[in-house]
């Protein structure tokens, strides 16, 4: 009777699985930086691999084609790192669900916007510019869109549940105004294109949202961070 094949144990090396790690992150960096520099269409995988030090294959075979490796950027800057858990289960995204007052709940809203965008600006204008011209990119900037509207509008879920929102507004069109004052396009704006600072788009943010969505006596000051307060009315934003 013929002995029993033993199977065969999977082969794991930390070693290795840091070196492809590392591998990827200089990837995805040199990627970023041709991406925000020479814009969608000029950027080749060649001189993304030539500038991440890597063979061209490489790069294929880890991101297949050049939308899939703006994508996989995207993934990266949107989430901070590279874990697969999604935005709505980040602890500051979770801060913003459990905090019981709707105003601060705002005020961190705006906060966590700020922080995002200062990671995604540059590749979200890449994007958003591509869309039009490159099919996987228009459903990339689509995705973008509708989820970023679910999470605004899981926020406004909430705020409603508490008695937040003022009267006569319902869940739909509160969560509208929330996607609409938050969307990326106005970042580009008044950041990209006026030149506010982060700190002025966010105090604009926390304000308006809170005028446009709340109730009489619950848009008032929330803190936001170490000498940060919200004023609870339209902020006089100065232009620079």
């Amino acid at each position: 009777m013929a002995d029993a094949v033993k199977p065969k144990r999977p082969y794991h090396s930390p070693r290795r699985q840091e070196q492809a790690a590392a591998t990827r992150t200089a990837i995805l960096r040199a990627a970023q930086r041709r991406f925000e520099t020479e814009g969608y269409p000029a950027t080749t995988m060649e001189a993304v691999a030539a500038e991440a030090g890597v063979a061209l294959k490489t790069v294929y075979v880890a991101f297949a084609t050049k939308s899939g490796l703006l994508r996989a950027v995207w993934d990266l800057l949107l989430k901070g790192d590279e874990d697969e858990a999604a935005v709505a289960a980040r602890e500051w995204y979770l801060e913003v669900m459990a905090e019981p007052d709707p105003a601060r709940q705002l005020r961190l809203n705006a906060r966590n916007s700020v922080v995002v965008k200062r990671r995604i600006a540059g590749v979200l204008g890449v994007i958003r510019d591509a869309a039009p011209v490159d099919a996987d990119l228009a459903a990339l900037w689509a995705l973008i869109q509708s989820d970023f509207h679910a999470n605004q509008r899981t926020i406004v879920v909430e705020i409603d549940r508490k008695g937040g929102l003022r009267p006569g507004l319902g869940v739909e069109r509160a969560a509208d105004l929330l996607w609409t004052l938050n969307h990326p396009d106005v970042w580009l704006l008044l950041v990209g294109q006026r030149h506010w600072t982060p700190e002025e788009y966010e105090r604009w943010l926390a304000d308006t949202s809170c005028a446009q969505l709340l109730g009489a006596g619950q848009t008032g000051s929330g803190q936001t961070g170490p000498g940060r307060k919200g004023s609870g009315q339209a902020a006089r934003v100065r232009r620079s």
